[in-house]
């Protein structure tokens, strides 16, 4: 076994170090080693990895550093992802309960909330739906980036409403967000003019079938509910869009982000114009389609 660290930055490679040199799938939360051993040394002292990048050059606890050595031999074994682990997950700065009731948050949708590329679609007394919201973590950035607006959050799994709704009790937003329990649009109020949406976002299932049996070890202790999209990944994809523009107001926006199944999408919607929006990870993972557009 390799020294105690001296560091936080010792620490931190040394957790590094001991990933990479596993069979570990990254992505929940962290998109490779570093990070992932960053926001555990991080927990393990109780701060956030934010704050851990100011005490890179500061002594590292030694019982902190035992602590998540145990924590990394638990990720490696049994293949679980950290955020499960440590029933945390970071998404824009943060932290959210998280566990295996819902799909670990890590939304590109959440980039485009907090950097304000969809202020033209949010305007003051507005309101947002956040459709498939699992732990809430979506409906939770929109409230606190935009606290004038209204926002909805749904889902069709009871589990992860529960969770959804710990988390908004968490950040005290229980009077400012609705959670509503319905399977896409069936269960939502009927739209008229009083409760329809300025902005509607989504992370809905989208794997395709020939991926989710191709699938790393993390991502099955993640409710298949989540992340299965049918054969082409687009089976909700399609209702989402179909009955969207009933549930958006003039000069509305639905926002879905797609992940990996781009050739799926234009296949499927061939003819429809969309808006490719920038993110992190590429242009082609999340896309915006005005209400004037939609079908």
């Amino acid at each position: 076994m390799e020294e105690d660290p001296q560091s936080f930055d010792q620490a931190i490679d040394q957790i590094t170090e001991i990933l990479n040199g596993s069979n570990v799938y990254f992505g929940h939360g962290a998109p490779e080693a570093a990070s992932e051993a960053l926001w555990l040394i991080a927990h393990c002292v109780g701060i956030s990895p934010v704050q851990a990048l100011d005490h890179l050059d500061e002594p590292y606890d030694a019982d902190a550093y035992v602590q998540a050595l145990r924590i990394v031999e638990e990720r490696i074994q049994t293949r679980t992802p950290l955020a499960y682990i440590l029933k945390e997950a970071w998404l824009m700065g943060h932290c959210f309960e998280c566990d295996e009731r819902s799909i670990i948050p890590r939304s590109f949708i959440a980039e485009l909330i907090t950097q304000g590329d969809l202020d033209d679609f949010l305007p003051p007394d507005g309101k947002a739906l956040d459709l498939c919201t699992g732990n809430g973590s979506l409906a939770i950035l929109l409230s606190l980036n935009y606290p004038d607006i209204q926002v909805c959050a749904s889902d069709i799994d009871l589990n992860a409403l529960a969770l959804a709704q710990k988390n908004i009790l968490n950040y005290e937003l229980s009077e400012v967000i609705e959670i509503i329990h319905s399977d896409l649009w069936l269960d939502l109020p009927e739209p008229n003019e009083e409760n329809r949406f300025d902005l509607i976002v989504c992370n809905p299932p989208y794997v395709n079938q020939m991926t989710m049996q191709k699938l790393p070890a993390e991502y099955l202790k993640e409710p298949w509910l989540a992340l299965d999209g049918g054969e082409d990944g687009m089976y909700l994809i399609r209702k989402i869009i179909q009955d969207a523009k009933n549930y958006l107001n003039e000069r509305g926006a639905l926002v879905i982000e797609i992940g990996n199944e781009y050739d799926n999408f234009i296949n499927a919607f061939p003819e429809l114009e969309v808006q490719w929006l920038e993110v992190s990870s590429s242009n082609r993972q999340v896309l915006l389609i005005l209400e004037e557009n939609l079908p």
